[in-house]
């Protein structure tokens, strides 16, 4: 009698790096398509106009200083500034595209860091990594579509939506609970952006060996200015927002033009929202500089 044979896995390991393989072929050809010159070139177009969106901020943020008042000093009214303007509804189609192929680029940069997600001792690590990057192309993604929205004329304003929209959350079962969730999570990204300007941590953005050393001083300032303003306006709309969940008062639920509008409310207001405009005009220029020496990974 012949003896038994086991079951064959050569087959079945033989396969699953068949499957690996072409995993990694289809990926290699993705990351060529996103390492293009062209979406490099439309992901900077998407930096210029981040960069600029924060310096109407800026302005928006120094006119409410000076006691003016005009579009929230936020990022759908630097939009609506820019739509109002010459020439606004192909600035803004421009920004949207532009805005999406940042997010686009920024995104695709898992594809690098994919593989390291197959082995236990870099998965943590990994994992991290690509949430950043996600997280990253998330924002300049939904920045892209708002600015597509408001090319298509259909304008909104984020400060008084956003109250409607606590409302309703906090009718539903646990609704209290998800708000300040949200809350909680803005917070953080207000204290990680924080944290990045102290830390000079940006500067991973910037592709270093090919910007002048002269320049470096200059642009590590302005991104810390940038950073600290951008983390401190980000921690008190998280802070609104909690202060709305757990008194129920939904008008405290404020954007950031809310939280601007805050802060002018202080004694010392104008001159706290005049530092405010500065940082942010800061950030401004920290975007325009990256645009100009753009680097996608933020772990090297």
């Amino acid at each position: 009698m012949a003896p038994l044979q086991g079951p064959d896995t050569s087959s079945r390991v033989v396969g699953k790096g068949g499957v690996l393989d072409r995993l990694h072929s289809a990926v290699q050809r993705a990351r060529e398509v996103t390492d293009h010159p062209v979406l490099t070139h439309l992901a900077r177009v998407g930096l210029i106009a981040y960069g600029v969106m924060h310096l109407l901020i800026a302005f928006l943020a120094a006119r409410m200083a000076l006691g003016l008042r005009g579009a929230d000093a936020d990022q759908t009214g630097a939009l609506q500034t820019v739509g109002h303007g010459p020439g606004g509804r192909m600035l803004l189609w421009a920004i949207g595209l532009g805005l999406i192929c940042l997010g686009l680029w920024q995104a695709a940069e898992i594809l690098l860091w994919w593989r390291g997600l197959l082995e236990p001792a870099r998965r943590r690590r990994t994992a991290i990594v690509c949430a950043k990057c996600l997280a990253k192309g998330g924002v300049y993604g939904l920045l892209g579509i708002t600015a597509l929205l408001f090319a298509l004329g259909l304008e909104y304003e984020a400060d008084e939506r956003l109250p409607e929209l606590t409302d309703e959350v906090l009718e539903i079962p646990g609704g209290v609970v998800a708000v300040c969730l949200v809350a909680a999570g803005i917070v953080a990204v207000g204290l990680y952006t924080l944290g990045r300007g102290i830390t000079g941590g940006f500067m991973k953005d910037i592709d270093l060996p090919a910007a002048p050393d002269r320049w470096e001083p200059l642009i590590e300032g302005i991104g810390r200015v940038g950073y600290v303003a951008k983390g401190i306006a980000f921690g008190l709309v998280g802070v609104l927002l909690w202060r709305a969940a757990t008194s129920a008062d939904v008008t405290s639920a404020t954007g950031l033009d809310g939280a601007m509008t805050a802060i002018a409310g202080l004694s010392a207001g104008p001159w706290l929202l005049a530092g405010v405009a500065v940082g942010f005009a800061a950030f401004g220029a920290y975007a325009l500089a990256r645009a100009r020496y753009p680097d996608r990974d933020p772990s090297q």
